[in-house]
């Protein structure tokens, strides 16, 4: 049986639908719309009317949840989540998370308090993202570093090797999971010797938003290769 998801991101987001389409088995079908930007920033919030008209396209899928792939945009807005997690809704007929909250549900999931954030972020925006995960989530966020991407097209082209350097720099044992937001910046399939390397779990934007995606549709099935948090599937702490 074909389970069909929807997937919102931003019209210059090239990652996605790639990490998608190659790595999940064919039982997974995600549908994508695609979003203008308000604001001239790579991590400006999308146009709300374009959230509005393609999550409703997304619901003539039946698709059974739809995620926003934008976790920089839920950092600028304190009840960004909230409004347009309903937005979403309101127009697809459906469930909705954020990729934000998506992180933050799966450290929950996972157990896990301190975090160290690794980003193609710039050194502003990654600093909204340890607020945006203390205030909401009560995470420690011991240590970061952002790559000082602006361009969203760069960031679709930063290689592994960017973050697994980083890791090395900031990683220590106080530290219990190395978070990467950036759902643009492609991550999945290097999880695996990201998390070998390290010891500990590596969770990034497309990875959680997935896992959350599977947890509102109630799919427990593992999905080896593509770190602890999938490999495990462990059940959101608000459907325990």
């Amino acid at each position: 049986m074909t389970r069909h998801f929807g997937v919102l991101i931003p019209a210059t987001n090239t990652t996605v639908e790639i990490e998608y389409n190659r790595l999940l088995p064919e039982s997974l079908q995600v549908h994508v719309g695609r979003l203008g930007k308000d604001g001239k920033s790579p991590f400006a919030p999308s146009l709300k009317e374009d959230i509005d008209y393609q999550a409703k396209m997304l619901g003539t899928a039946n698709v059974e949840v739809v995620s926003l792939a934008q976790t920089s945009a839920s950092l600028f807005e304190a009840n960004y989540d909230e409004q347009t997690k309903a937005r979403i809704s309101a127009a697809a007929g459906a469930p909705a998370i954020t990729s934000a909250q998506a992180i933050g549900m799966a450290l929950g999931a996972l157990g896990v308090q301190r975090i160290a954030l690794v980003s193609p972020y710039s050194e502003a925006v990654i600093a909204l993202a340890k607020d945006y995960y203390q205030t909401h989530y009560g995470l420690s966020v011991l240590a970061m570093e952002g790559f000082a991407a602006e361009d969203a097209y760069a960031i679709g082209a930063i290689g592994p090797e960017h973050a697994t350097a980083a890791f090395k720099r900031i990683d220590n044992a106080e530290i219990e999971a190395l978070v990467v937001p950036g759902g643009n910046f492609p991550t999945m399939k290097y999880i695996d010797d990201w998390e070998a390397q390290l010891g500990k779990p590596v969770i990034t934007t497309n990875q959680a938003g997935l896992w959350a995606l599977l947890d509102v549709m109630q799919i427990r099935t593992p999905l080896a290769g593509l770190g602890q948090l999938l490999a495990k599937m462990p059940a959101s702490i608000a459907a325990q």
